[in-house]
C-alpha cells in the first residue's frame, strides 16, 4: 500500500490557507502545452507566477482583500522578490486587480550574489570544518575572487581542498550523518540491511497502478534518513488515486519526480535580488527572512506558497537554519545589513516552551531577520515546532 498519511500538529495551514505552486513548468506536476513553455529563466517563470497569481485572484474573487503574502525558501530566494516588486509596481499604477499585498517570507534564500557563495567559508571554520590554516589561505588569495570561477591559481586550489572537506558532512545539516540524497536518476536499488523487518513499498504493491511510471526508481536511504520521506514519496505521488485526488490532469505528467536534475532548460538572468527587497520594504512592505545555521545545495525546482489567514492571503518564502551550509545565515545577515536599515529591536533571543528556539532582530521598513536554531537548509523539515510558532507569531503580527 502507498504510505498512510497523518495529520501534521504544525502545519501552517492551521493559520492560513495555502496555495502551492510547482514552477517552473515541468517541475512537479506542471507542465506546459507548448516545448517552447519549458525554455524559461528566473525572470520569466517569475512573471508566470505573477499571471497565474492574478487569474487566481479573478477566479477566487472572496479572495481579493484579504492581505497577501509571498513566501517561499532555498532558490525560490531568487522568485519572490521579484514577484513581490512586480505586485507592487501594478498597485501603485493601479493596476487591476488590486492585489493586497502585505509583505513576503523566505527561508534560507539564495540572491545571486556572491555572498551566497563565499559565506560558506567563515561558516565552515567557525564549525571547525575546516583548519585555520585553510581559512586564512583563502581569505589570503581569495579577496575579489568569485568563489564560483576563481582566476587566482592559489585561491582555485585552496577552494578545491575547501570543497573536499566540506563534502564529508550533510551539507543540508552538517550535524546530521550524510545520507543517499532521493533525487531522480538512473539508480538500481540498494540493499536491504537498512531496511529489514520492515515492507518496503515496491510499484508492485497491491492496487497501485504504477509501475508504468517508475521509470526512475530512486536510491532507498535507511530508515533513519531524513530523506527516506523524500524516496516513499515517489510511490506516493505515482499512484493514480493521489493523482485523482489532486485533480492531475490525465496525460500530462507521465513520471513525478522530485527534482528534475537539469532536466528543465532555465536561464538564471536574475544576477541579484538585493534591490527587489530593498524597493519593496522601502514600500512599507513586511518581510520575513529567516534560516538554520547550516547549508545544503539548491534545485531549479521549487514550491512557492500563497498563504491567507481570514483577511489575511500569504505568498512568501520561509526558513532559516542555523545549520546550513547551503545558504549559510552569515551571507544572509550580511545582505539584510547591506540594505542599511536601522535596528529597531535589537537582537535578541526568541523562545518556545521556555527555551531559547533561534534569535532575531528587527528593522526599520518592517524587515524581520530570525535564525531557528538547530534547523538544516529547508529549516520547517528539521524544526518543524520552532518554524510552525515563529511563522504563526509573524503573520499574526505578533512579536516573535
Amino acid at each position: 500500500t502507498i504510505p498512510s498519511l497523518e495529520i501534521n500538529p504544525n502545519s501552517w495551514t492551521k493559520v492560513a490557507h495555502i496555495l502551492f505552486v510547482d514552477s517552473p513548468a515541468g517541475a512537479g506536476f506542471s507542465f506546459s502545452k507548448q516545448p517552447k513553455g519549458y525554455h524559461v529563466g528566473e525572470v520569466s517563470t517569475s512573471l508566470q507566477l505573477h499571471d497565474f497569481l492574478i487569474k487566481w485572484i479573478r477566479d477566487h474573487p472572496k479572495f481579493l482583500s484579504s492581505p497577501l503574502y509571498i513566501g517561499g525558501d532555498s532558490y525560490a530566494g531568487k522568485i519572490v522578490p521579484f514577484i513581490a516588486q512586480k505586485i507592487s509596481q501594478g498597485n501603485e499604477v493601479g493596476r487591476r486587480p488590486l492585489l493586497n499585498l502585505k509583505g513576503y517570507l523566505l527561508g534560507n534564500p539564495a540572491t545571486g550574489e556572491r555572498i551566497d557563495e563565499s559565506s560558506k567559508v567563515p561558516f565552515a571554520h567557525g564549525f571547525g570544518i575546516i583548519s585555520d590554516q585553510l581559512y586564512e589561505t583563502i581569505l589570503g588569495h581569495c579577496q575579489g575572487q568569485d568563489y564560483k570561477n576563481p582566476t587566482n591559481v592559489l585561491c582555485a586550489k585552496a577552494l578545491g581542498t575547501f570543497h573536499s572537506l566540506l563534502s564529508e558532512v550533510m551539507l543540508p545539516h552538517i550535524l546530521w550523518d550524510k545520507c543517499v540524497y532521493s533525487s531522480a536518476g538512473p539508480h538500481a536499488e540498494t540493499d536491504d540491511s537498512a531496511g529489514a523487518g520492515r515492507k518496503i513499498l515496491s510499484e508492485e504493491a497491491a492496487g497501485i497502478k504504477m509501475g508504468k511510471r517508475l521509470k526512475h526508481p530512486p536510491v532507498r536511504p535507511p530508515l533513519d534518513c531524513i530523506n527516506y520521506a523524500h524516496y516513499l514519496s515517489y510511490f506516493w505521488a505515482n499512484d493514480e488515486r493521489t493523482r485523482d485526488a489532486l485533480g492531475v490532469k490525465e496525460g500530462t505528467v507521465d513520471e513525478w519526480v522530485r527534482c528534475q536534475d537539469g532536466g528543465v532548460p532555465y536561464t538564471r538572468d536574475i544576477v541579484s535580488t538585493i534591490k527587489y527587497h530593498r524597493n519593496v520594504t522601502a514600500n512599507g512592505y513586511r518581510a520575513l527572512v529567516y534560516r538554520s545555521s547550516h547549508f545544503c545545495p539548491v534545485t531549479t525546482a521549487y514550491s512557492l506558497k500563497m498563504e491567507c489567514h481570514s483577511d489575511r492571503i500569504l505568498f512568501g518564502v520561509h526558513g532559516s537554519g542555523d545549520h546550513d551550509s547551503v545558504v549559510p545565515h552569515l551571507g544572509t545577515q550580511a545582505w539584510v545589513r547591506s540594505l542599511g536599515f536601522p535596528i529597531v529591536d535589537e537582537w535578541r533571543a526568541w523562545h518556545l516552551h521556555g527555551q531559547s528556539a533561534g534569535f532575531t532582530v528587527s528593522y526599520t521598513n518592517n524587515m524581520t531577520f530570525a535564525t531557528v536554531k538547530g534547523a538544516g537548509h529547508t529549516a520547517p523539515e528539521y524544526e518543524p515546532e520552532k518554524c510552525f510558532a515563529m511563522f504563526s507569531r509573524w503573520i499574526l503580527n505578533q512579536p516573535l
